[in-house]
């Protein structure tokens, strides 16, 4: 997955060039990409919890397998468009779902460990991306293209494998009927739920999830004006010159990742930059997400796992639909993409005051 959305990053000034595009034009592809992306988190969480979460995580493999090899054969900067939504649309299949089956699969105590191997795929498949098309475009001299064809069959087969090899747990009404114990050994509280009282309204009501939807929107915003501009940002502008409590982890992180991002923008010492990704990539959204995955998961409604995971990446990812664009925006009207990094560090100073105001000690879900 995220070997298909970066690859396109390193290659913006290429395809800029082909096509005539300005900076807000690039972060508008990039833009369309997750607009979609964000819009059938919902309603795809909501599926997956119905008809089966392995289910639409394959036909969405499928799609954006399928789209990510028509990509290449774009001959327009709107064909282009138009093919990039679609590839986003089926990215969205993914998040609420899959969570979901590892939430129930993992036990509680080890659910921030095994969520964070799990994300340990979005560093290999960033760093994949930007080395495969970077290496075949800006270095070797291949068509722009070339990428997209080859990360395409990959894609399709590994959605192919959810289905076949993973099992699920179909989770029917007469089943509902759990109880948990406090990681402290508390009472048992009953997780039986009416289906009826589970809606969106109920789940952003939330004082824990809207605190974490609020921080994880700042998080990634920052997190994609690094991925989708900072190849763009060197190449033109540098060139030329173990804790209980996710409460106190996620105060000790934003701060560190918010100084990271703060200062990517004008360090001109390769040495120091490089220690600015790592301690970004350290204590930003890599090692915040599963963190937070977990604390949505402990306060979610069990029935409704999967529509709650997806709100909470659809609010996240509605950062990755405004960061490429506003970015690119600001670096044509100001000259200078340094803005685009102050502004997602105000961001994260911001999102860090709204969870610490609204977010309580964590209780298991009721």
């Amino acid at each position: 997955m995220y070997g298909t959305r970066t690859i396109f990053n390193p290659l913006m000034p290429v395809i800029g060039e082909q096509f005539g595009l300005s900076n807000a034009d690039l972060g508008l592809a990039n833009s369309i990409f997750f607009l979609t992306y964000a819009v059938v988190q919902i309603p795809f969480g909501a599926l997956g919890d119905k008809i089966g979460r392995r289910l639409v995580i394959m036909l969405g493999f499928i799609l954006f397998g399928a789209m990510t090899y028509a990509t290449g054969l774009a001959t327009t900067f709107v064909m282009f468009l138009i093919i990039r939504a679609l590839v986003g649309g089926g990215q969205g299949a993914y998040y609420g779902p899959q969570y979901a089956l590892s939430s129930e699969a993992i036990p509680t105590r080890n659910l921030t460990l095994g969520t964070a191997i799990i994300n340990s795929g979005m560093a290999f498949g960033t760093s994949g991306g930007y080395l495969l098309s970077s290496q075949l475009v800006l270095e070797n001299g291949q068509h722009w293209s070339r990428p997209f064809f080859i990360t395409a069959i990959p894609t399709i087969i590994v959605g192919i494998l959810f289905y076949v090899v993973l099992k699920e747990k179909i989770v029917r009404p007469e089943d509902q009927e759990k109880t948990v114990a406090e990681s402290k050994g508390e009472e048992t509280t009953s997780l039986a739920e009416d289906t009826s009282k589970i809606s969106l309204g109920s789940i952003f009501g939330n004082r824990n999830l809207l605190a974490a939807f609020i921080l994880v929107f700042t998080s990634i915003y920052a997190n994609f004006v690094i991925i989708t501009w900072l190849p763009t940002f060197l190449i033109e502008e540098m060139r030329a010159d173990k804790m209980r409590s996710s409460k106190k982890l996620i105060f000790t992180l934003m701060p560190l990742a918010t100084i990271s991002v703060f200062l990517m923008a004008f360090v001109t010492n390769r040495t120091l930059l490089i220690a600015m990704l790592i301690l970004y990539r350290l204590t930003g959204k890599l090692a915040l997400d599963p963190i937070m995955v977990a604390f949505v998961s402990r306060h979610a409604p069990r029935r409704a796992l999967g529509t709650a995971l997806s709100a909470y990446n659809f609010v996240g990812m509605s950062g990755s639909i405004l960061a490429p664009y506003i970015t690119g925006f600001l670096s044509d009207v100001s000259g200078s993409m340094q803005i685009g990094f102050y502004v997602a560090s105000v961001l994260l100073i911001l999102g860090t005051i709204a969870f610490a105001s609204l977010a309580r000690e964590e209780k298991q879900a009721v």
